[in-house]
């Protein structure tokens, strides 16, 4: 049977509502990871770009989505079974380094690559969000993790090839209010604010 629910937007402090068939391949919540792979920005001889307030520059791992065709967080559903750890380098894999078309050999590799980068994540957010496929039965809730790599020494060996379901991917200098897909935009941020924080914490205490 379809599925039909609420889809949610807040504008001007209003909520809109509208009955709209689903998309969602479950009822009840739908369980997705998103995993935000963040580094400063440096130039060629290695030294960190800083805004014109005197603050690092961060930039994270981008894909552009090939069903609405903005830019986002790279990330997906969370198979039955499956833990939001492997889910998190499963969705990173296939998306931004195509790992679904690489031989064995150059998986095992990446494999090696996304285990060494993506641990000691911090979570970011867990929970709803508000997403076009939102229904009265079925709706999207997140697991926003940020892996990130204070020297860009670990992130220097990827090779970004966009796959599965996204059309392109680039590492991508993040701004406030940039244009991405859904919430995306808020988790980015957040994360902004709090590895500007602890990169300012960990200068003052070496002063």
């Amino acid at each position: 049977p379809a599925q039909y629910c609420r889809i949610a937007s807040v504008a001007s402090r209003k909520i809109v509502i509208h009955n709209v068939r689903s998309s969602c391949s479950r009822y009840g919540p739908n369980h997705a990871a998103d995993p935000v792979i963040t580094r400063w920005m440096r130039d060629d001889c290695g030294a960190m770009l800083l805004t014109p307030a005197g603050l690092p520059r961060l930039e994270f791992v981008a894909i552009k989505r090939n069903d609405t065709g903005e830019w986002a967080i790279p990330g997906g559903m969370v198979d039955p079974g499956e833990n939001i750890s492997a889910t998190l380098k499963r969705e990173f894999g296939e998306e931004t380094m195509a790992s679904l078309e690489l031989p064995s050999d150059q998986l095992d590799e990446l494999k090696e690559n996304l285990d060494r980068v993506l641990k000691d994540g911090v979570v970011v957010y867990r929970g709803y969000v508000d997403d076009h496929r939102n229904t009265d039965n079925a709706w999207m809730e997140t697991t926003c993790v940020n892996f990130h790599d204070e020297t860009g020494a670990s992130t220097r060996p990827f090779k970004l090839a966009a796959g599965d379901d996204a059309g392109d991917v680039a590492w991508t200098p993040f701004y406030e209010e940039m244009p991405l897909y859904a919430t995306h935009t808020v988790f980015l941020s957040l994360i902004n604010e709090m590895r500007v924080s602890w990169s300012l914490n960990q200068l003052s205490q070496r002063d």
